[in-house]
């Protein structure tokens, strides 16, 4: 085994006990912590220096995402001005790893007259920060992997756990859910795996559909306006089936066929998808029965639109 090799691995063990040491010491006050931002009525501001300014980014970030408004807040840009960012109702989460940094040190009494409560997380529990927030969170006996022991490595691993757990354990007591989430994620792949059929689908005035009396003739012209590949069936607003470029081929041979209802030949009891089910449901009935426009009902089966096949795939769900 290469002198390398075995390093990284060490690094990847450190790393990992100090997350672990940091379940041993977690106590009583990261649940203070978690009720002082579940009960916030401003934003959690989440502040550092260095390399913790980047993991706060990356805190703030994930409290934002999961239903807690939250921006990050550079201790040195705050004392030039940007402490007009925030108010009384504020929570502000203070990382440093020895408590001691001194643009955080020189921010404490600021937030303090300006009547915003402060969680620090940091492993100095005599430190200037440690004294003076109303809630610490212990990060626990710190080395850290660097070949020197100064590079941050292990203290911003823990930092960055220490802030998921925070932001995740608030998510769960605001029991904020799928749809929630979703709202917060509408681009990409994750977006669209939790969109409901009602946002993809296509409304009424836009779904060739005709009546049950309607001839073939006039279904066929329905499916011409619509520029579609099939039209749905309905007897007093109600679903009753769908007539296809499939249903036409076998009935081809019909002299009187462009004469005939369309009730006579269309396919009854056609599949159907409802407007608040996941979107990923309608793309997986799609797929699995081959069709090119599946209809949109209520739960009375009437239809109120349809979601087609070419629409998916223009927006990348197929």
């Amino acid at each position: 085994m290469s002198e390398l090799l075995e390093f990284g691995r060490n690094v990847l063990r450190q790393e990992a006990e100090g997350i672990s040491r940091l379940v041993e010491v977690l106590d009583g006050s990261f649940d203070a912590a978690a009720q002082l931002m579940l009960s916030c009525p401003g934003h959690v501001v989440v502040s550092g220096v260095g390399k913790p300014w980047l993991i706060g980014q990356k805190i703030s970030a994930t409290l934002a995402s999961t239903g807690t408004p939250s921006f990050a807040l550079h201790p040195s840009e705050a004392m030039h001005g940007d402490l007009g960012r925030l108010r009384a109702q504020d929570v502000v989460l203070l990382l440093s790893n020895s408590g001691s940094s001194e643009e955080i040190v020189r921010l404490l009494p600021v937030l303090k007259r300006m009547g915003c409560s402060t969680v620090g997380i940091t492993s100095g529990l005599t430190s200037p920060l440690a004294q003076s927030v109303e809630v610490v969170l212990n990060m626990g006996k710190i080395d850290e992997a660097c070949p020197i022991g100064m590079a941050p490595s292990v203290s911003t691993t823990v930092l960055l756990a220490m802030g998921d757990a925070l932001a995740l354990a608030v998510m769960k007591a605001r029991a904020f859910g799928r749809e929630e989430y979703a709202r917060f994620h509408p681009g990409g792949a994750l977006g669209r795996s939790l969109m409901r059929v009602s946002e993809i689908m296509q409304p009424l005035h836009e779904t060739p559909w005709v009546e049950r009396a309607a001839t073939v003739a006039d279904a066929l012209n329905c499916i011409t306006v619509h520029k579609a590949g099939a039209v749905f069936v309905l007897e007093n607003g109600v679903l009753a089936g769908v007539f296809t470029d499939g249903d036409l081929r076998r009935h081809i041979g019909d002299e009187s066929l462009l004469s005939q209802s369309i009730g006579e030949v269309m396919t009854q009891g056609c599949q159907s998808v409802g407007s608040q089910v996941l979107a990923s449901e309608a793309v997986n009935t799609i797929q699995t029965f081959r069709i090119g426009e599946l209809p949109v009902v209520d739960s009375a089966g009437r239809l109120e639109g349809h979601v087609a096949l070419k629409d998916l795939v223009s927006m990348h769900f197929v």
